[in-house]
């Protein structure tokens, strides 16, 4: 079964890598620059949740404050991963083909894709964070991972699973922290030079803490 998986990933992207060396030279270029450049949107986003959460909730506050370390938590696990699997990138294996990326030296293995999980991972994390970014988040996160197979850097499998892994591991990190995150964000509302970080103006301040309860909503 994973053999049948991967000789169908291998054909596409053979497809797809014989598709791009006859397109224009600005087309390949503007591929390989965007295969990077679109992970710089989710660090808009990181900023545009953070900005808007102020108007809502500490909760809200929290995990946009903490999506991006989520989003690190789930860039180390997928290297972990990827260190147990030794897979050629498709550029080192077909090597009949030329690709848009540079290929990397062999020993820089190819599933599951960082790129892709650090996408999946982003967009996870925004997506808790706030629900009305999901559609671009998740947008940008497939067209990430997308191009990765697009410049012959990666098979469908490797950014699908990348995908796969990089969201879920956000999102359970996320959760996880959602409750501590809420009592920070509280905290610092608190302090009258810092609460403009975690509170829009006019917003409603946090109410004190009960007696006993480590955690104040907002």
């Amino acid at each position: 079964m994973v053999s049948e998986i991967f000789a169908v990933s291998a054909a596409w992207s053979r497809a797809v890598i014989e598709f791009t060396a006859g397109l224009d030279p600005w087309v390949q270029q503007a591929a390989y620059l965007g295969t990077d450049l679109f992970l710089g949107v989710f660090a808009v986003l990181f900023l545009a949740a953070w900005w808007r959460a102020r108007s809502h909730s500490s909760r809200a506050v929290g995990l946009a404050l903490f999506a991006p370390v989520a989003t690190v938590v789930a860039y180390a696990v997928s290297r972990t991963v990827k260190s147990f699997f030794e897979q050629l990138r498709p550029c080192q294996a077909m090597t009949d083909l030329t690709t848009i990326a540079t290929c990397d030296p062999i020993g820089d293995w190819s599933f599951p894709s960082n790129h892709a999980a650090i996408a999946g991972a982003a967009a996870a994390a925004v997506v808790v964070a706030w629900r009305r970014f999901a559609v671009v988040a998740v947008v940008f996160a497939v067209l990430e991972a997308f191009s990765r197979v697009f410049v012959g850097a990666h098979y469908p499998h490797d950014v699908t699973v990348g995908l796969l892994v990089g969201a879920a591991v956000a999102t359970l990190a996320s959760l996880a922290m959602a409750r501590p995150m809420t009592a920070v964000v509280d905290r610092i509302a608190a302090t009258e030079r810092l609460r403009p970080l975690v509170r829009a103006e006019g917003a409603e301040a946090p109410a004190e803490p009960a007696s006993g309860n480590t955690y104040a909503r907002s």
